[in-house]
């Protein structure tokens, strides 16, 4: 049974990521924003690895580092998207949803594989990026 200190705990992590929804954020970039609740490393670390198995979070490791990132994806539309993540400024993207049911539907077709669409992230250039 968990401890009404993990609840609370796990309530602000949630209540931090849904205010950064389109961010990939690293374990130490969310601790530090979570320092005003006092909420220790190792608790952050606990609570993202369950919310991971409960399908609450993307994870995913940058381009040329090994540092993992979170984004939350525990809101309803972002089960039917891709996302899509700018490597020069690091925000977040939602696929259109037609291009993602044409993308997942034409790799199931043609190469016979399965895309996991609330765990996939494709990694380039945002429009704001190309024109600065």
């Amino acid at each position: 049974m968990a401890r009404k200190y993990d609840t609370q705990q796990r309530e602000h992590l949630i209540a931090f990521l849904k205010r950064h929804p389109d961010q990939q954020l690293s374990v130490r970039e969310i601790a530090q924003g979570l320092c005003a609740q006092q909420i220790s490393l190792s608790a952050v670390y606990r609570n993202l690895s369950q919310m991971e198995s409960a399908g609450l979070l993307c994870k995913s490791i940058k381009p040329g580092s090994r540092e993992a990132c979170y984004q939350y994806i525990g809101a309803p539309d972002c089960q039917s998207h891709l996302h899509m993540s700018c490597s020069r400024c690091g925000k977040t993207f939602h696929m259109d949803p037609e291009h993602t049911r044409r993308m997942a539907r034409a790799m199931s077709e043609l190469d016979r594989f399965e895309l996991d669409i609330s765990h996939t992230v494709l990694y380039g250039i945002c429009q704001n990026c190309r024109h600065t």
